[in-house]
């Protein structure tokens, strides 16, 4: 199993930008694929961003051109740099691993993190 933390949430104008950060530990990361999702109150949670074992993205339309998801095995660590920040970026970001190959949906990620706040003010 993996721990899941996410860090680096918080409040940013529009046009900003962001890093969260996710800190992994517990049973081999590197096997898992990665991925950030986000919800927003009164919405089901969306896809965001994925990544492969082998580093191969994916990017929901919503946030393609403007964020970035990267992973560091040797750190145990993934990452969203977010630029352009929109307020409908406003979401708690949560952080999640699956053992399947990356998916848009929640049920193949077997693994989340508490989540961590973005707002984006206009």
């Amino acid at each position: 199993q993996v721990q899941l933390v996410e860090s680096g949430g918080g409040l940013v104008q529009a046009g900003g930008s962001l890093r969260l950060s996710c800190a992994a530990s517990g049973r081999t990361f590197s096997n898992y694929a990665m991925a950030w999702f986000r919800q927003t109150p009164g919405k089901e949670r969306e896809f965001v961003a994925a990544i492969s074992l082998r580093g191969t993205t994916y990017y929901a339309d919503s946030v393609k051109g403007r964020f970035t998801i990267s992973r560091d095995n040797a750190k145990n660590t993934v990452s969203l740099q977010m630029n352009s920040l929109k307020p409908e970026d406003t979401a708690v970001y949560y952080c999640a691993a699956g053992v399947n190959p990356p998916k848009n949906r929640e049920i193949h990620y077997q693994y989340w993190g508490q989540g961590t706040q973005v707002t984006v003010s206009s």
